[in-house]
């Protein structure tokens, strides 16, 4: 390569590097879990397969072509681990860990980079909030571990469950829902206590990190009774909106599947919130076979999977904050006002019109992806919505079809598990800086009427 085109390169907006690298880490892991030693039968992968496999763990959503557990070995299980935290946490966060462990100070395009990657307060400086993210992340992964390796040491010799607890924690805080049990939580549908743990360590990687550092001053500013002390617009919609989706979501799933069920109401409220939670959530591990769960909640699930989790989050989806903007939007035209406003804060035309682009371009992409599997006759239409919504929003549910999809249909699913993890809005910057000459206008066009509605 001549100096030209590193020049070029170099040159290229951050978040096209951004994608192209969760491209070309989606193929690298692709590439090794192909290899004999990745699989527990000594043979090789398809590499289709392995893509897929690679794709959903980078883009951290838990879609599978193969039982994880059985099929891949423990070599194969931990580049899937590796995987799921290079995606979870973006794999800028590691190279400006490695480049600080070394005592190094990061250049002008990696900063540039890493301010592309992460969604932080504006009064934090970028390289302080990337420290508090994994420290953050590896303590809460650590805590995790330990609470679930207590527990399943009842069922398992230690090693066995102080590696399945490492596993499912660091799968559970990257939102992946990859599991090595072949029934994900299934058997222990009826666990309070690993309901509890789980749950957790999942809302604690969804909410977002801005949304954490938000409330972790806001309790440190308490103690110590600083003023003013309030948690920031962000964190609240956040809050609000999870909490309304996640209480709202469990009654509907609960009288949409065990209205004249004989299970106990434990059992009912249990399964309920749990598959709730790990919908908006974006995780994707379940303790009900969601085949068997009827099409009112089938929709409803993917309808909180295409949300998803707060911004900035290991989680996916058009995020709670966009959600909450275009709930705000069609409340301010329906009450005939001008501006915006959320918590008594106006919101910027700029954050309405990526809003706006980011619903149009996943809703969009969700009526290709669906209108092409359904074509390829991969199951009923509700079963097809349900796997793009999955995937769209890195949840990793299904209704069973993904190892029966087709190679085309695999294909697609790859494609929007990566929209999905890089945002619609990256993608479609990425494709459209690529195509067209990025020129600002010199001159406006007179209006032009157009009826709409």
């Amino acid at each position: 390569m001549n100096i030209s085109r590193i020049i070029k390169l170099n040159r290229r907006p951050p978040i096209q590097i951004l994608s192209v690298g969760f491209i070309l880490i989606s193929l690298i892991g692709g590439i090794l879990l192909s290899l004999p030693v990745s699989s527990c039968s000594g043979e090789m992968t398809p590499f289709t397969d392995a893509v897929f496999t690679a794709s959903s763990a980078v883009t951290t959503t838990g879609l599978i072509v193969v039982d994880t557990g059985s099929y891949y070995s423990m070599f194969g299980q931990i580049v899937i681990m590796i995987l799921i935290q290079i995606g979870g946490l973006g794999y800028m966060l590691f190279f400006v860990f490695f480049v600080l462990l070394l005592g190094n100070e990061l250049s002008m395009k990696s900063t540039l980079l890493l301010r592309e990657s992460v969604k932080r307060p504006f009064t934090v400086e970028v390289t302080k909030f990337t420290i508090f993210i994994i420290a953050y992340t590896f303590i809460t992964e650590l805590v995790g571990a330990i609470l679930l390796a207590f527990y399943l040491s009842k069922d398992f010799p230690l090693s066995e469950a102080i590696y399945s607890a490492i596993f499912h924690s660091i799968s559970a805080f990257n939102t992946a829902g990859f599991s090595i049990y072949v029934d994900s939580f299934v058997r222990y549908n009826n666990n309070i206590l690993l309901h509890i743990i789980v749950n957790l360590i999942c809302i604690a990687g969804c909410i977002g990190f801005c949304v954490v550092f938000d409330s972790f001053e806001y309790i440190y500013n308490t103690i110590k009774k600083k003023r003013p002390n309030t948690l920031s617009v962000h964190s609240k919609l956040v809050y609000f909106i999870t909490i309304a989706l996640s209480v709202t979501g469990t009654l509907i799933v609960y009288f949409a599947e065990y209205g004249d069920s004989d299970l106990s109401f434990k059992e009912k409220t249990l399964n309920s919130s749990f598959q709730v939670l790990t919908a908006v959530s974006t995780t994707g591990f379940n303790t009900i076979d969601i085949g068997k769960m009827s099409e009112t909640s089938l929709f409803l699930l993917t309808g909180l999977m295409f949300i998803g989790s707060g911004s900035g989050s290991t989680g996916g989806g058009i995020k709670i904050p966009t959600f909450g903007v275009l709930l705000s939007l069609l409340y301010s035209v329906l009450k005939q006002k001008e501006e915006v406003n959320i918590f008594k804060r106006r919101v910027s035309s700029e954050v309405i019109r990526h809003s706006l682009a980011i619903g149009l371009l996943s809703g969009l992409w969700m009526f290709i992806a669906t209108l092409v599997l359904s074509a390829t006759k991969s199951g009923t239409f509700i079963q097809v919505l349900f796997e793009v919504g999955s995937a769209l929003g890195t949840v990793g549910l299904s209704t069973g079809i993904t190892a029966n999809l087709t190679f085309i249909g695999k294909w697609v699913i790859i494609i929007t598990m990566l929209i999905g993890r890089i945002g619609p809005l990256g993608i479609g910057l990425s494709v459209g800086l690529s195509l067209f000459k990025q020129q600002k206008d010199k001159y406006q066009y007179p209006i032009g009427d157009i009826y709409v509605g």
